[in-house]
């Protein structure tokens, strides 16, 4: 533990009961709960396959799991768990498939799969936004771990009591699928644990040490499957900042952290406040802005940097304006202080600001990685080859089987599925069984029944397959024998076309590699979070990514942009008094920063055809003005930085028209 302050060494080395970490922003919480996993473990107090982390991201485990792979040697890390939420509760449902009413190799149903069943129930002629609410709806019921008839009972509009009506269906519609979706994977442990006091006893047997990250952004039902799994002993360490909670649109509630006090009363509190990231003045415009939320454990971060630059405050006359600035002074730091690009970042408050910012930077030939652009399991031919996946691992799962039957297309329409699926649930068949019934299809078009038919020869091909090849090779095998490959070709009209898109399935198989074992078991394991994995890093480029994006994240240089009253807060904060959370996310832009910060706004915007005059962020005021250089206060020094800047700016157009 050497090299760890007073604090840092009191949370690893105490486990005397329930532990609450206040982790300011940049105080190497992520080293204490690494430090504190090896001190468990080596100081033989537990055992790695009694020792559970917790955390919000599959990057998060990751880098996690590394870091403690450094500091536990060998076999002495066998069965530990370091997982997000939703990987615990597929591990729970995996061991406990049965109490659950599910078989083996259930499937996970993503956003699309969910958003299918919801316009199937709704019956058609609603708009997308009809559907979204109502999906919304449920989930936020699932959310709050209610049943249907909970759901019911709770409702106090028409709109509710019609959302626990869909709700009740598009569980059974699950129940049949042998499926469940992403927010059942907290509920359905939360539900089990709560119902069976033996089940919860086991499971404190099998998780004697509990730690949790990020324990600010849990919501309702996270917080109650953590206090099962902690049980009255209260074993665990939870890490979180109330001051970096921003997620209350997704059900996160940072009152959690005060209720860990009242749940367990001789809960202790350390609190990391030395912050090894950011200079002296950024630290001071942190700490001045966050102090006017009311809290119930007051922090104060501190630093043993130097005051470092100003924080610069940018008057602009307009977003393009803006962009221009930003990409400029990226562009004169880059050549004048040699800052690689990585350690470049530009915030927004929402996705739509990225447009203008990624043509200014376009122009000086600046290279940027957009976080939130269309991921690589978004695209068409990657989802068609899970659906594939899907299938062989799972014969129940119809939303898969309907997304793969028609990729490619083999002369089976949507009338035919329609007619196909009244069969199957006349006879309580999956969609796929349905197709393998040859009474069945002969009460279909001769053309149709081929189709079908084809298509159940290639299952059986592929599933016979998977019991002797890897994840990765079955993958490929797939993308050939189903005629993915042959269909991808026969859509592109150039071969640059082609190629590009057979890499995505070839990236696919890729990830599967490090997958041990074979058969559809292992691959069904695999599949059941793929959708939610994280994207692959980006290189040496300039980051532009939404706020919430970049929490955890720091760089050498921040440009927090599109700081006006109405954007940021956003207009609807101003309106519903949710002051204190847009607070919070401008204090997440300003603790990114650890050398240089700028915070811009415009003076006016174009929306809709209208120029909108704008005010500056209030936030902005209530900064320390004697760490702040605003454009106009000091003319003598903009003048010579304007002239650097300048040259610089110059120097860059020249060479772009040389080459």
């Amino acid at each position: 533990m050497s090299g760890l302050n007073s604090p840092q060494k009191l949370a690893v080395e105490y486990t005397d009961g329930p532990l609450l970490v206040l982790a300011g922003a940049g105080s190497g919480k992520t080293r204490v709960i690494t430090e504190k996993i090896a001190h468990l473990i080596g100081s033989g107090r537990h055992e790695a396959k009694h020792v559970a982390a917790i955390t919000f991201t599959n990057k998060a485990a990751r880098e996690m799991r590394e870091r403690v792979a450094k500091r536990v040697k060998g076999d002495k890390a066998e069965g530990l768990t370091i997982s997000t939420f939703h990987s615990l509760g597929l591990k729970f449902l995996q061991i406990e498939h049965e109490r659950a009413k599910l078989r083996r190799g259930f499937s996970i149903f993503d956003t699309d799969d969910q958003m299918g069943i919801v316009k199937d129930l709704l019956g058609p002629g609603l708009k997308n936004d009809a559907y979204e609410s109502m999906r919304g709806l449920v989930s936020r019921a699932k959310n709050e771990a209610l049943s249907p008839e909970q759901a019911l009972e709770a409702a106090r509009s028409a709109r509710e009591r019609e959302a626990a009506a869909l709700y009740a269906k598009y569980q059974q519609r699950l129940q049949a699928f042998n499926a469940v979706d992403f927010d059942d994977l907290i509920r359905l442990p939360l539900t089990l644990l709560e119902a069976e006091p033996d089940l919860a006893a086991g499971w404190r047997e099998r998780i004697r040490y509990l730690l949790v990250d990020e324990c600010q952004d849990t919501n309702g039902a996270q917080y109650r499957l953590l206090k099962q799994l902690a049980g009255a002993r209260g074993n665990m360490t939870c890490v979180g900042d109330d001051d970096q909670s921003i997620y209350a649109w997704r059900g996160a509630n940072p009152e959690n952290l005060d209720l860990l006090a009242v749940d367990y009363p001789n809960l202790k509190v350390v609190k990391l406040e030395q912050n090894y990231r950011c200079s002296g003045r950024i630290l001071r415009c942190a700490n001045t802005l966050i102090a006017k939320n009311p809290h119930a454990h007051l922090k104060q971060l501190w630093s043993q940097h130097g005051d470092g630059e100003n924080v610069r405050v940018w008057a602009c006359r307009n977003n393009e304006h803006e962009a221009e600035r930003v990409a400029g002074e990226i562009h004169y730091l880059k050549q004048a202080k040699d800052i690689p690009w990585g350690e470049f970042a530009i915030l927004f408050r929402g996705n739509h600001q990225s447009r203008v910012l990624e043509k200014a930077l376009q122009l000086l030939r600046i290279p940027y990685h957009l976080t939130g652009g269309t991921a690589f399991l978004d695209r068409g031919e990657v989802k068609d080859a899970l659906s594939w996946l899907r299938v062989l691992a799972n014969p129940d799962d119809d939303a898969a089987f309907l997304r793969a039957i028609t990729s490619p297309k083999r002369e089976v329409g949507g009338t035919t599925l329609a007619k196909l699926a009244e069969m199957a649930q006349q006879a309580h068949l999956p969609l796929s069984k349905a197709a393998e019934n040859i009474a069945m299809l002969k009460q279909l078009t001769p053309r149709a029944a081929a189709g079908l038919d084809e298509f159940t020869r290639i299952v059986h091909r592929l599933r016979d397959a998977a019991e002797t090849l890897t994840p990765a090779e079955l993958t490929k095998q797939l993308a050939e024998q189903s005629g993915l490959l042959a269909a991808i070709r026969a859509q592109c009209k150039d071969e640059a076309s082609y190629l590009r898109r057979k890499e995505n399935l070839d990236e696919l198989a890729s990830w599967f590699e490090a997958v041990k074992g074979n058969g559809p078991g292992e691959l069904a394991a695999q599949l059941a979070l793929l959708s939610h994995a994280d994207r692959g890093e980006p290189g040496n480029e300039v980051r532009l990514m939404s706020l919430h994006a970049a929490k955890g994240l720091e760089f050498r240089a921040v440009f927090v942009v599109g700081c006006e009253d109405g954007n940021l807060p956003h207009e609807h904060a101003i309106d519903e008094g949710g002051l204190e959370e847009e607070r919070r996310l401008m204090y997440v832009g300003i603790t990114r920063a650890k050398e240089r910060l700028y915070l811009s706004h415009s003076a006016e915007i174009k929306r809709w055809g209208e120029h909108q005059h704008l005010l500056p962020s209030r936030f902005i005021d209530e900064l320390p003005a004697g760490d702040l250089q605003r454009d106009g206060a000091d003319p003598e020094l903009e003048s010579v930085q304007k002239k650097e800047r300048g040259r610089a700016h110059m120097d860059a157009i020249a060479a772009l028209f040389d080459s």
